[in-house]
């Protein structure tokens, strides 16, 4: 998936967090949004999920050089950060069912080595409510990266994990590097160092 951004700017309260940011992001790309607590990382991509509006401009998402209506962009995206509330009434193995009935899964990863390379295997029927922080954020990413989507937008996804599942990340985020789009949010260098393209949130503030 390739996105234009025109332009484009968030304001609240009157303030602007950036503005006149004008960016074409290529499909199968790697690109980090690297700047300060509040700068704007993660509101960017909110914006770029449509989970907020923006003040000014557009953003335009293209498969193929075809445009996408807005109300389709979501079945494209997979996203994970450690603010994505998941379903805690539900298992791990229920939100697993649940999840790929709705997206279709990608062929490149096997979800029980996941598991089991995330130390979540065991676990299945164990309800989410019960899960740490860690485990929440390493099931998020799973389902992220086991997504066959066009764009995967990750918000400091190594948020809550231990140096093991840091390695863990850091090894599957550059399997589909090169495969599909990929946005990643963060100011730790080990979470973006493998992306070919950066944007300084400063130079929009």
């Amino acid at each position: 998936m390739e996105l234009i951004l025109q332009d484009i700017g968030k304001q609240f309260n009157r303030k602007w967090i950036f503005n006149g940011i004008n960016l074409q992001i290529q499909s199968k790309t790697s690109t980090a949004i690297i700047g300060n607590n509040g700068s704007g990382k993660s509101t960017l991509i909110q914006l770029l999920l449509n989970y907020q509006t923006l003040s000014k401009g557009s953003i335009q998402y293209l498969i193929d050089k075809a445009e996408i209506e807005n109300e389709a962009v979501a079945s494209h995206i997979s996203f994970a950060a450690p603010y994505l509330e998941l379903p805690e009434e539900f298992s791990l193995k229920e939100l697993l069912t649940f999840h790929f009935k709705l997206k279709p899964s990608n062929p490149i990863f096997n979800i029980d080595l996941l598991l089991k390379e995330t130390n979540l295997a065991g676990n299945e029927n164990k309800f989410i409510k019960h899960f740490s922080s860690g485990m929440k954020q390493k099931v998020k990413l799973i389902l992220a990266f086991c997504s066959d989507s066009k764009l995967l937008l990750l918000d400091e996804p190594c948020s809550n994990l231990d140096l093991e599942s840091i390695q863990w990340f850091r090894a599957n985020i550059r399997k589909l590097n090169g495969l599909k789009t990929i946005v990643i949010a963060s100011n730790m260098p080990e979470e973006y160092d493998f992306c070919e393209h950066q944007i300084q949130m400063h130079h929009y503030a």
